[in-house]
């Protein structure tokens, strides 16, 4: 079971971005999807998660711009960002509680980062 995750670049402030994120292989059920990013110096911090029953969370600082969502029949998680500003610059990375067929074991697994930049 993997994450692909796909999507970030630059971009100018203001400017929108959609990042998707794939759970492949074995899979039983996911129960959340979340998406972390990690800017230069700084740690890594939760941008958003989606949970089984579809509620979502959001840091304060991207409410209003950001918007996760989920395909759960295509396993994907997608982030769509507008309204981008600078100090959304950094590495996310996507992240899922996947339990897998036959043993259901629960498994949090990470994609790879994609980086996003924001010039101003």
């Amino acid at each position: 079971v993997q994450l692909q995750a796909s999507g970030g670049g630059l971009v100018q402030a203001g400017g929108s971005l959609r990042l998707s994120c794939v759970v492949s292989g074995s899979i039983s059920n996911i129960n959340r999807m979340e998406w972390f990013r990690q800017a230069p110096g700084k740690q890594r911090e939760r941008v958003a998660g989606i949970v089984g029953n579809g509620n979502t969370v959001y840091i304060d600082s991207v409410k209003g711009r950001f918007t996760i969502a989920r395909d759960s029949a295509q396993n994907t998680v997608y982030l769509q960002m507008n309204s981008l500003k600078p100090e959304d610059t950094g590495v996310y990375y996507c992240n899922a509680g996947v339990i897998t067929l036959g043993p259901g074991q629960l498994l949090d697994l990470w994609g790879q980062g994609t980086q996003v930049t924001v010039s101003s």
